[in-house]
């Protein structure tokens, strides 16, 4: 398979919506603070603190691990998890579930009591709109299902952010955000500050460096899965003709055709096949 060249002006398109580009930005905790204050409004958010940048959390050996576009403590020891999701997806919601699950893995060890876990937060910022109801923001907490004034109180919070909202409910300050994650020009001071903040964000060849490198990586471990996928196809075909007895020099003929093989690959294939 031929390998793709990757564009080199990939990095000059990027945007605030990219995860890396954004886990980049909010590595400023006054840009961050500000933009966790645009989502929770009614929390009073002195500090933050970066436990990593781009914390990865890996339970075991044999568990999935994660990558966390932004994991950030406030002096109150509350954990905010931000995560920039481009690619919907209706397994968005568990994916969420499985974040905020390791998350409480990192609040406690063994033999601590339950009582450490800390409120937390986890947020996606979706240019999308994941429930279809044109809501900015949706907000879940669990809440007891035979009534419905009764909170089960465990600390912790799920938000899907939707930049293509059309209601009016949230405040203009995030509403300008969201609009920017939307791809419109800077709205307001902050927005222009976090623009600003890409701009300068792209100018560090150390980190388009690192960005072109993982998109290299990401590009070959595609392309790798392609071949695995064309390799079962073209086996899965050459056995299903040789069990009706097809002609080999037919069969040679029909997977060079369908897959755009030499005749040298063709064979290849056909005699490691079984």
């Amino acid at each position: 398979m031929e390998t793709k060249i990757i564009d080199d002006t990939a990095w000059e398109r990027l945007s605030i919506s990219n995860d890396f580009i954004f886990g980049k930005v909010m590595q400023d905790p006054g840009l961050c603070v500000k933009l966790l204050q645009r989502i929770l409004p009614d929390l009073e958010i002195d500090h933050i603190e970066y436990p990593e940048a781009q914390k990865s959390i890996r339970p075991d050996v044999d568990a999935k691990s994660v990558r966390l576009d932004l994991y950030v403590r406030d002096g109150k020891g509350t954990v905010y998890d931000i995560e920039m999701q481009v690619a919907e997806a209706k397994e968005l919601p568990k994916r969420m579930r499985y974040y905020q699950a390791l998350i409480d893995l990192q609040m406690i060890d063994r033999g601590e009591p339950y009582k450490r876990l800390k409120p937390s937060y986890v947020i996606f910022v979706c240019p999308f709109d994941m429930f279809g109801k044109g809501r900015h923001i949706y907000t879940f907490e669990d809440i007891c299902k035979e009534d419905t004034d009764i909170q089960l109180g465990d600390g912790t919070s799920k938000i899907f952010l939707n930049a293509k909202g059309i209601q009016d409910d949230v405040s203009e300050g995030l509403k300008a955000f969201l609009d920017y994650v939307a791809g419109k020009k800077p709205a307001d001071p902050f927005v222009e500050e976090l623009d600003e903040a890409v701009r300068e964000a792209k100018k560090n060849r150390e980190w388009r460096h690192e960005y072109m490198t993982l998109l290299m990586r990401d590009q070959e471990n595609i392309e790798k899965g392609m071949e695995i996928g064309m390799e079962i196809g073209i086996a899965g075909m050459i056995s299903s003709l040789r069990d009706f007895d097809i002609p080999e020099h037919t069969i040679l003929q029909k997977i060079q055709e369908k897959y755009g093989l030499t005749s040298t690959e063709a064979e290849r294939y056909m005699n490691t096949s079984p």
